[in-house]
């Protein structure tokens, strides 16, 4: 038997509260997470556990273990990080999340630059249009658009995103410019959304947030489409600065309701504080606060 896998089994069933989300959390059956925590049992022959159908509970003997056990599991990452740290470069793998957009366009050219830099490093990157859970999914690091609920992961901005209305010439000559942000619902619009109904569209009015509710021409989960409808005169829409600056400087889309535009949303890696220590992650969350674009405005 692994003893310190078998620690760390037995340390993961307290802290998550149950041999299944040890099981879930170490990607192993719950039937071999259950035979590690009895092997080791009867290795030192006491009784570590005491389990029920709904929870477990740690006999005397156990709160020692367990105690004694997170110290040392503790101990030998601080030596692995340790050494790590005496490498001339970071070397080992990442598991690196964003949205799908944002990661396509801006953060895969900084994934290249970052591996041709470093050859030893190897790094999966998942793009995906939701929140991740970092622990759950075992993600190193996720870039995230938007304001995060207070956590114990480390934030580190990167910028900040303005989200513009926008329309072609020849729509508005059609359709007239909207005035007021309650007049898109009179508008067809073209809406970004990943689930079907009525879309929210934030705006700053008279001094406070407020929400006007859009049922869309189009509804579209992929801002691509939006954006070339919108570019064909079919209606309005709204996008990030960045990904339609060239659109708004030839003159392809105008920019409308600038004076109501929301607060800007805010770009952040997001990454454990525990990770942070190893080198491999340090390198990369530098290397993309480095590099990072600074994203156009209008």
């Amino acid at each position: 038997m692994d003893r310190l896998q078998a620690m760390a089994l037995l340390v993961r069933a307290v802290e998550t509260g149950s041999l299944s989300a040890a099981a879930r959390e170490t990607s192993k059956s719950i039937t071999a997470v259950s035979r590690t925590v009895a092997a080791l049992e009867t290795e030192l022959g006491v009784q570590l556990l005491r389990r029920t159908t709904r929870s477990l509970a740690l006999t005397e003997q156990g709160r020692l273990f367990y105690a004694r056990s997170k110290a040392i599991l503790g101990d030998v990452r601080e030596l692995d990080l340790a050494l790590a740290s005496t490498r001339s470069e970071p070397v080992g793998r990442l598991r690196v999340s964003a949205a799908t957009l944002i990661g396509r366009l801006i953060l895969a050219p900084l994934v290249t630059g970052f591996l041709a830099r470093y050859p030893s490093m190897s790094i999966d990157l998942v793009l995906l249009d939701r929140a991740v859970n970092l622990i759950e999914e075992e993600i190193d690091l996720s870039v995230r658009i938007g304001h995060l609920p207070d956590s114990e992961l480390l934030v580190r901005k990167l910028d900040d995103i303005d989200l513009v209305v926008c329309a072609s010439p020849d729509y508005l000559a059609r359709r007239g410019v909207p005035s007021r942000p309650e007049e898109l619902k009179s508008h067809d619009c073209l809406t970004f959304s990943e689930s079907p109904g009525p879309v929210d569209w934030r705006f700053h009015i008279d001094g406070r947030s407020r929400i006007v509710r859009l049922n869309g021409r189009l509804s579209v989960n992929n801002l691509d489409v939006a954006v070339a409808a919108a570019r064909d005169g079919l209606g309005i829409t709204r996008a990030p600065s960045w990904y339609v600056v060239d659109d708004l400087r030839a003159g392809r889309l105008q920019a409308l309701l600038g004076a109501y535009q929301r607060e800007p949303t805010p770009v952040q890696l997001l990454f454990q504080q525990a990770r942070m220590a190893s080198p491999k992650l340090s390198s990369f969350v530098d290397h993309v606060a480095t590099h990072w674009p600074r994203i156009a405005k209008i």
